[in-house]
């Protein structure tokens, strides 16, 4: 279980036959083999450590259900140890498994260091976000300012994008998406109740 704060900006060192390694001076300090660690939003397993540097292995499903497949050595990676009984909620909760991908197709940037981002989700996702709600994007516990169909406004303050891949997001990018747990739950409920 996570927060969807992002402790750390990791860099990616390398991405081939299914492993990613990622360079983490912070994350990697407790980060035990076999401990789950949030990447853009997606938990995955820490399968070797070598210093400052964790290496996962990605399956075919996290493949196909996310956009890990599309990074690169030298991108930037959203991380985030596990929450902690002991420790503050600060974002929201979050699992790490990702519902769908999402596109940006907008991005405007304010003159104080924040931005409006604009994010298309999957359709099959929008009746599980609600404006005011929370929604998690690559891993970021964000707030949906508005909805329009598919696409979701995101209000961004200066320091996400200072500490977080927002800060590098362009349009047409490719971003995992986690609507909040709550929402998928009542949805399933209703489903039922109507059966």
């Amino acid at each position: 279980m996570f927060t969807g704060i992002v402790e750390e900006l990791g860099a990616v060192r390398s991405f081939g036959e299914g492993r990613l390694v990622v360079g983490c001076p912070l994350v990697a300090t407790d980060s035990a083999l076999g401990a789950s660690v949030a990447v853009n939003g997606t938990c995955l397993t820490v399968v070797e450590r070598d210093g400052d540097t964790l290496a996962f292995d990605l399956s075919g499903e996290t493949l196909d259900r996310t956009a890990l497949g599309s990074v690169r050595a030298g991108d930037r990676v959203n991380l985030e140890r596990p929450v902690t009984l002991a420790a503050r909620l600060g974002g929201h909760l979050v699992q790490g498994h990702v519902d769908g991908v999402g596109r940006v197709v907008g991005v405007d940037r304010s003159p104080d260091g924040g931005a409006t981002l604009t994010v298309r989700i999957p359709e099959e996702l929008e009746t599980l976000v609600v404006q005011k709600g929370s929604i998690t994007i690559d891993g970021i516990s964000l707030t949906v300012a508005a909805i329009d169909g598919p696409e979701l406004r995101i209000a961004v303050i200066p320091h996400t994008i200072a500490v977080t891949t927002l800060g590098a997001a362009g349009v047409g990018d490719r971003v995992n998406i986690e609507v909040d747990m709550i929402g998928r739950y009542v949805a399933r409920l209703m489903e039922r109740a109507q059966t």
